[in-house]
């Protein structure tokens, strides 16, 4: 018993080390980021129309003043860099953190093209196109949904309460829509200062305390590595924002966590613990909808979420803050769903 209460508290010690080494690697590389960033002018072009074409009126007036301020993008890429040099160093069990690694630098080099375009645009879309953005994401998702096939020989996911369910070759495309709806679903709430950070942060918590618990210690310990690097990209990305993560880091997360997810059988668990990430991305698929099946006519003054609370008068925040309370709630509640559930 005492063996084991040693050999548990050595592995969270490393899991620890590992999450304060990427911190510390991300807070000294922001200073080099941020000298190229203002340097070479990595100003963020918001986007001025909707994915039907007509001006984004709401937005527009909401976000003139981060307009007028001039603040970069792509600091996403300083915690990428943090979280893979500290995973391909430090990581004490490499064969758990090549997948989810391969596809936060995979997320990461898409997010990336995209903020190029977004770079070189001159408004309008401002970037990718959504269908160019969702093929390549698709591909990515394909590609590492069938390496977790047939490699690491997964074709079971576990339903809460009721038990495995075996879905042979299937179980790739399920790994691929997983991929692309998380990937959207955090790239969609990144967009005010601090949200999509710190909703990331809290689930990778999250489903490091549920790896910690299936003694899966190198992924919790990658789950931290991302936290870690988060934490320090959130010392100047709260309000108000000092520089955007971009898509480069957006999708790296998104993409990163539906694989996390998927690694530790914990897929119908992913929509509890990333609860505002589905409303952020359920309120779009909602905007859209009513706007072509009723006349134009809208369900929320503007579309993802919080953008209609920043429109109804709240302070953009007291939007973040409360949707980080929760964020942080609903990520208990997976835990304590898995606890009971059998997924740990």
């Amino acid at each position: 018993m005492n063996e084991a209460l040693d050999q548990l508290a050595q592995a969270m010690l490393r899991i620890l080390l590992l999450g304060g080494s990427a911190f510390i690697m991300a807070m000294v590389l922001t200073p080099v980021y941020t000298y190229f960033a203002y340097r070479y002018k990595f100003w963020k072009k918001q986007k001025t129309v909707t994915l039907d074409g007509k001006v984004l009126e709401v937005i527009s007036k909401l976000h003139a003043h981060k307009i007028a301020r001039r603040i970069p993008t792509m600091a996403g890429l300083v915690f990428v860099i943090a979280i893979a040099v500290t995973t391909l160093i430090f990581n004490f069990s490499r064969p758990q953190t090549w997948l989810p690694l391969a596809a936060l630098i995979a997320g990461a080099v898409i997010g990336l093209i995209d903020d190029i375009l977004n770079l070189r645009s001159n408004g309008g879309v401002a970037g990718l196109r959504a269908p160019v953005k969702f093929t390549m994401v698709t591909v990515v998702g394909l590609l590492l949904g069938w390496f977790f096939w047939q490699k690491l020989g997964f074709t079971t996911v576990h339903i809460p309460f009721v038990g495995g369910w075996d879905l042979g070759i299937w179980i790739v495309p399920v790994f691929a829509f997983v991929v692309v709806a998380t990937g959207n679903a955090v790239n969609i709430s990144d967009g005010l200062d601090g949200l999509a950070g710190g909703l990331a942060a809290s689930a990778f918590v999250m489903f490091a305390v549920i790896a910690v618990m299936q003694q899966q210690f190198g992924l919790a310990a990658f789950c931290m590595t991302i936290v870690g690097a988060l934490l320090s990209y959130l010392w100047f990305n709260v309000y108000p924002a000092r520089f955007f993560m971009g898509d480069v880091g957006s999708f790296a997360l998104g993409v990163s966590l539906g694989v996390v997810a998927m690694l530790t059988n914990s897929l119908f668990l992913l929509p509890v613990i990333g609860l505002m990430f589905v409303v952020e991305a359920g309120s779009v698929i909602i905007q859209q909808v009513s706007k072509r099946l009723r006349g134009g006519k809208k369900v929320f003054l503007a579309a993802p979420l919080h953008h209609h609370f920043e429109a109804k008068g709240w302070p953009e925040t007291k939007v973040t803050m409360r949707f980080w309370v929760v964020g942080n709630i609903a990520g208990i509640l997976g835990i304590i769903i898995a606890l009971g559930g059998g997924n740990v």
